[in-house]
């Protein structure tokens, strides 16, 4: 039976994301209790996150035990905490009604913002390191504003863009641009261009599945490009960052200490072969030799112990994952919901791409983590929360 699609303001690919097919037997017995939204979550989505999070604990827990015959354990506990936290931020973000959330985003961005704006300051709180000031220091754990603001970022987004209905003129879109850009501005001023990277990936998918016209985003994307090149060669990033960014393209011309980072992550990679090292037996991984392999180069330590098999199977789940976020994001009952699963889509996609491709060679090196895997309770938080929203559109898309 063909269902008429639902809410649907923009032209192009807002229409072609709500216009699904759905059997007559699946929809009568999904709208038979529609009162009762958790017999729709997504259980799919829910395996696939929790497998992703398990990964994680164990890459984390092995590129971080050394070398023996004494092992540490404080990273493995560390990392199941953040699991544990943001499982129960996941619960929260599903059962509070997202269409709730929809009139608290102008408030969660504001606070974002307003953190952004502290960790940058002497009155803060704000730690620097790896040469930016990024985080707050909350005893043996830290906070990076940063990383929420992707949520926020995206609550804003698809609230404006749901109000205006896919009619998007110069003035709105002046709007939309300045809702984006400044989170992004003081973002640029910790330096961190790869934060900044994510929330452009996130702006155009948003903008795009908003009744965007393509013209448009053609040009925005030019912008972003010049912008990029524009930092690139500008006094905010030091020559290390500005080296880190750059080395994927000529690695004869980065520093050693670059070069060298990315040529131990090549070689981690390349030594899994097909099956794999064994769990704790990956030479590289075990000696931490490999530069800050928890976090920015978790791929690693999965791709030496694990081998191919082992990497794609994490892109595999990563696959699964996305698919159901974007079939979400389908099936979803308003604008709202569509466009911050978009969001959430492209947050993941670019996470993914980006990560693994800087463990090959193939993209900068910018220290964005791997979601729900890397080491930090910030971006943990931030991917479970996500996730929460995505199953919460899902369940509440007969509501």
């Amino acid at each position: 039976m063909r269902v008429r699609p639902r809410v649907h303001a923009g032209p192009g690919l807002t229409t072609m994301l709500t216009t699904r097919s759905v059997s007559h037997r699946d929809s009568r017995r999904s709208r038979r209790d529609p009162t009762t939204p958790l017999k729709h979550l997504d259980p799919v989505i829910i395996v696939a996150t929790l497998a992703l999070a398990l990964v994680g604990i164990v890459a984390v827990w092995s590129s971080t035990r050394g070398p023996g015959p004494v092992y540490s354990d404080s990273y493995l506990f560390r990392q199941g905490a953040f699991v544990a936290v943001g499982v129960v931020v996941l619960a929260v973000f599903t059962l509070v009604d997202y269409h709730k959330l929809h009139d608290w985003a102008w408030l969660f961005y504001g606070g974002t913002c307003a953190l952004l704006l502290l960790v940058l300051t002497p009155l803060g709180t704000g730690a620097e390191a790896k040469g930016a000031q990024a985080w707050f220091n909350l005893g043996p754990f830290q906070l990076q504003p940063a990383e929420f603001a992707k949520l926020s970022l995206i609550g804003a987004l698809a609230f404006l863009l749901s109000e205006f209905k896919g009619d998007i003129n110069i003035r709105r879109l002046i709007a939309l641009l300045a809702v984006a850009g400044f989170p992004m501005a003081l973002i640029m001023l910790q330096p961190d261009l790869g934060q900044v990277l994510t929330l452009l990936a996130i702006t155009l998918a948003v903008l795009l599945v908003g009744g965007l016209p393509g013209r448009y985003i053609v040009v925005l994307t030019l912008i972003g490009m010049v912008g990029v090149v524009v930092a690139l060669n500008s006094p905010i990033l030091a020559d290390y960052q500005r080296d880190r960014l750059t080395v994927f393209i000529d690695p004869s011309n980065a520093d050693a200490d670059v070069r060298f980072n990315l040529e131990q992550s090549q070689l981690a990679i390349a030594n899994g072969q097909i099956t794999g090292k064994g769990l704790f037996e990956g030479p590289l991984t075990r000696l931490d030799i490999v530069p800050e392999q928890e976090t920015d180069f978790i791929f690693t330590a999965v791709a030496e112990q694990f081998g191919f098999i082992g990497g794609a199977t994490v892109i595999g789940l990563y696959g699964v994952l996305c698919y159901r976020i974007f079939r979400t994001a389908q099936l979803a009952r308003d604008l709202f919901g569509t466009l911050v699963c978009i969001g959430v889509l492209a947050m993941f996609v670019f996470s993914l791409f980006q990560n693994v491709g800087m463990a090959m060679g193939i993209m900068p090196v910018t220290g964005i983590p791997l979601l729900l895997i890397s080491s930090g309770g910030s971006s943990a938080i931030t991917a479970f929360a996500a996730i929460g929203l995505v199953l919460n559109v899902h369940m509440r898309r007969f509501r």
